[in-house]
């Protein structure tokens, strides 16, 4: 079962590794971040640019709304500092959202439709726990990319923002 407790640690998760890869991404040399590369949505800021699609249909999931996507990602990027900004907007509603859920909200499930069809059920908790989850997988492709260019990428483990964020 995840506790609001849990739900509100792992949004401010969210947040932390959003801000400490979109930093790494911004410092990359001039135009290593849309490159072309050999990956799935071909290079970091269009990937950067589906986690921030997924969290944008949840959003619209939890506050029963239209959240207006038919894909899970558009055909374009933003620029990515107009990207990351929209990003820490979302990630300040997914902390604020989540600091008001009671123990019942966070259980309570929602219903909506899948993008590639399909009925959907998940509780809110379940909702925040697949965003963390989701980000954490495609992160992964882009610290690859950042391989690619022979840059190291910042270690944006859970492990480490319990140690130096959370419990700091």
């Amino acid at each position: 079962m995840i506790t609001p407790e849990l739900a509100r640690m792992m949004t401010r998760y969210k947040a932390w590794a959003n801000e400490v890869f979109y930093a790494a991404v911004a410092a990359l040399p001039e135009g290593e971040a849309t490159r072309p590369r050999p990956t799935l949505f071909k290079n970091m800021v269009h990937t950067l640019n589906h986690l921030y699609v997924v969290e944008r249909i949840f959003q619209g999931h939890l506050e029963g709304k239209d959240h207006g996507y038919t894909a899970r990602n558009t055909p374009a990027h933003p620029p990515l500092d107009e990207l990351w900004r929209a990003v820490k907007a979302l990630d300040r509603w997914y902390i604020d959202a989540s600091d008001g859920w009671s123990a019942a909200e966070v259980d309570e499930p929602i219903r909506f439709q899948f993008i590639g069809g399909g009925d959907g059920v998940m509780t809110r908790g379940e909702i925040v726990l697949h965003l963390v989850t989701h980000g954490s997988y495609h992160r992964g492709f882009v610290a690859d990319m950042m391989n690619q260019v022979s840059v190291n990428p910042p270690p944006a483990d859970l492990t480490v923002f319990l140690r130096d964020v959370h419990r700091a």
